[in-house]
């Protein structure tokens, strides 16, 4: 029954933080730290609750995914747009990928990662950037490109994928709702791809006993993660994005003194 509880309890923060700039690898870290679900069978726990919030962005955006499917050139975010924000850190990430997994994924790194990436996000939205891009269709391959570049920031664990991508969307001249709809469509072959090469590596860790309980997770991810796409994006024409960083420099020092 823990075993159920805590999977529960994963899919649920794996499907809220994976959108937030907040870092879902932070805290699934974290989280699986305090409910001591660690070890192989945990890290292809975190591998399979990754395809449920994947899964939840490409439903709720299948429309802008098949237009983009069609290579159309010219009218809105198109194939090009992707391969651009995905080229920088899928290029550090593939040379990269053994290092980061056994140097970087800890509570420690997890921590200095969380402080680092809020004070990005202060700095971005206090740049005062003139919105070039006002909408997710008004965006450029240059804006795209360097949307790519902050990214590689995500590759360590806390600093989060959406923070350093919507910090680099509004400092490359996006409005903060067209990055945050970039950055969930770009997580979906990012994600997807990294969670598949994760999978293959942590395949001894796929056992048909644990399947109710992956399923079980990936559900909950799923589920809160659209929940949690619908409700950010509606609201990040109001929500600022130093109170993402507040809230990261807050988990930072609880956890710290937990550590400890």
């Amino acid at each position: 029954m823990f075993d159920v509880i805590s999977a529960i309890i994963m899919g649920i923060v794996e499907g809220l933080t994976e959108f937030l700039p907040v870092s879902s690898t932070g805290h699934l870290i974290l989280t699986a730290h305090l409910l001591s679900f660690e070890g192989e069978r945990a890290k292809t726990f975190e591998v399979v609750i990754q395809f449920g919030a994947v899964l939840a962005v490409f439903v709720l955006y299948f429309k802008t995914f098949m237009k983009i499917l069609t290579f159309r050139l010219g009218s809105g975010i198109n194939i090009l747009h992707l391969l651009l924000a995905m080229l920088p850190a899928g290029v550090i990430g593939v040379l990269a990928h053994s290092f980061i997994k056994q140097y970087l994924f800890g509570p420690e790194t997890v921590l200095i990662g969380l402080v680092l990436g809020g004070i990005l996000m202060i700095v971005a939205e206090r740049s005062k950037k003139a919105v070039t891009s006002e909408e997710l269709n008004d965006i450029t391959y240059k804006q795209a490109f360097m949307i790519g570049c902050f990214q590689i920031l995500a590759l360590w664990p806390g600093f989060s994928r959406s923070g350093s991508t919507i910090s680099g969307g509004i400092l490359a001249g996006t409005s903060q709702k067209a990055a945050a709809e970039f950055t969930f469509i770009v997580s979906v072959p990012i994600m997807g791809g990294a969670s598949l090469l994760d999978l293959i590596d942590n395949r001894a860790g796929l056992t048909g006993e644990d399947l109710p309980l992956f399923l079980i997770g990936l559900c909950a991810s799923f589920v809160v993660g659209m929940l949690a796409v619908v409700t950010f994006v509606n609201m990040m024409k109001k929500l600022r994005l130093s109170w993402f960083a507040y809230y990261r420099f807050a988990v930072a020092i609880v956890f710290f003194f937990i550590l400890l």
